[in-house]
């Protein structure tokens, strides 16, 4: 695919910009241009589905007087229409509402360059034809796992990216990302019965792309897997989260110790900082600086210097995820984890997250259970954020003497998270493959609802 953010905009647009905002009246402003190209390919039993492609140019501004803030956004470069955001911009903050903690980021939080390298742009290109290529070799190998009844159709996709932010305090950084993605769904049959199955990869470079022959025999054999399920008694079990899926039991920590949710005292952590909320020996990182992470960036969305953090330590709760208003809010300090789009204030999220793995595989976690449940995927989860209280509907394979014996459907796990996490016991199959990443996780007498 042509790399089209190439040809990115003036380099002098957004200190233009920002410069006339301050010109028409705001006492601070920062500016934000997104660049993105990316062209995805979908295929169904061998034939073209559907491709598309996409290329958009984007400009945010979000200005300040005092503490009145306003932000506006555009995908319309032209000089006319700078004009009309800035003076847009500038007139809704001056009917905004106060915010006591609205403002730029302090200026001696902000990341001072040379930024690093994290390696995130591949310049390779693939054409339509050659991501059909790609996603119907991809559904050929699926369709070919014995017991594979019809596709639901694989995809392809490449694409490119550029973010840039400058304020008026300083701050101009930039970075440029790529990523390619080849997946894969089908549905398998077994008397009758249908169960579906998939596969999906995503990665910044082509060449750690796994090969589309791998992709789609996984998909199917996953899909075959889970034929014939059966329905269970409800017990009480160990239950085991594969690696793929675990991420979704222990993501609740993350909204629990986000600024804005500790501020407004809706967290069922918000007394927590410094205590265990996980067993001892356990680390939770957030790596920003990842070569080719999916999450990784040299700054954060206000441009604030980023860094490896364990917001797990031995089991302890060492931080909060802040913001720079969030962090003003509870009298402290950004800890570089802006999360922000082109319009609107900045939110709060992690960059590469993932839990450190322990010393036992997944057949080994599943010998010291016995007899339990294995869960491969999870739907409708439920989380009270004042509580901690938590259920989710789920399917995987009942196992027992370590061994899996049949599949198992139309289940709900449930019990209190702060509780469960206490019982949390690591697998050694941590896999880097999205942004937040988990070895399996099994826990020890867990409440399964069953018929």
């Amino acid at each position: 695919m042509p790399d089209r953010t190439a040809s990115a905009a003036s380099p002098d647009i957004l200190p233009e910009l920002v410069a006339a905002a301050l010109r028409a009246g705001a006492d601070a402003a920062e500016a934000v241009s997104a660049e993105r190209a990316s062209l995805s390919v979908g295929v169904r039993n061998g034939a073209l589905e559907e491709v598309e492609r996409e290329e958009s140019r984007d400009l945010g501004l979000r200005v300040f007087i005092g503490r009145r803030m306003a932000t506006v956004s555009a995908s319309d470069l032209s000089d006319a229409t700078r004009a009309r955001l800035v003076e847009r911009a500038v007139a809704m903050a001056r009917l905004a509402p106060e915010d006591p903690y609205a403002g730029l980021a302090p200026q001696d939080r902000l990341a001072r360059g040379p930024f690093p390298d994290l390696d995130l742009f591949d310049p390779a290109e693939r054409s339509a034809a050659e991501l059909e290529a790609m996603a119907a070799e991809t559904e050929v190998a699926a369709l070919a796992v014995p017991g594979v009844a019809k596709s639901e159709g694989g995809h392809a996709s490449a694409s490119s990216s550029r973010w840039r932010l400058v304020t008026s305090h300083g701050f101009d950084g930039a970075y440029h990302g790529s990523a390619f993605s080849l997946g894969v769904g089908v549905i398998a049959e077994k008397d009758g019965a249908m169960e579906r199955g998939g596969e999906h990869r995503a990665v910044r470079h082509l060449s750690d792309l796994p090969s589309a022959a791998s992709i789609g025999d996984y998909a199917g054999r996953r899909a075959v897997a889970r034929t014939g399920p059966r329905k269970i008694d409800s017990t009480t079990a160990p239950v085991i989260f594969e690696n793929r899926i675990a991420t979704q039991v222990i993501s609740p920590i993350i909204s629990a110790i986000s600024g804005p949710s500790i501020a407004r005292g809706t967290s069922f952590l918000k007394d927590r900082l410094g205590q265990r909320i996980l067993p001892a020996g356990v680390d939770l990182v957030d790596d920003p600086f990842r070569v080719r992470g999916l999450g990784s960036t040299p700054f954060d969305d206000e441009g604030v210097a980023v860094s490896r953090q364990s917001i797990v330590q031995d089991g302890v709760l060492t931080t909060w995820l802040l913001n720079s208003a969030a962090a003003a809010q509870l009298g402290l300090a950004s800890t570089g984890h802006a999360s922000r789009g082109l319009a609107g204030p900045p939110g709060v999220s992690t960059h590469n997250l993932h839990l450190e793995p322990g010393e036992r595989d997944l057949a080994g976690l599943m010998a010291d259970a016995g007899t339990g449940l294995l869960v491969t995927s999870m739907f409708g989860p439920s989380l009270n954020a004042n509580t901690g209280d938590w259920s989710a509907g789920v399917s995987g394979f009942w196992f027992e003497n370590g061994e899996i014996v049949w599949p198992v459907s139309g289940v709900t796990v449930a019990g209190n998270l702060a509780e469960l996490w206490t019982r949390l016991e690591r697998g050694s199959d941590l896999e880097f493959r999205g942004s937040f990443n988990s070895p399996s996780l099994m826990f020890d007498g867990v409440a399964i609802a069953g018929k």
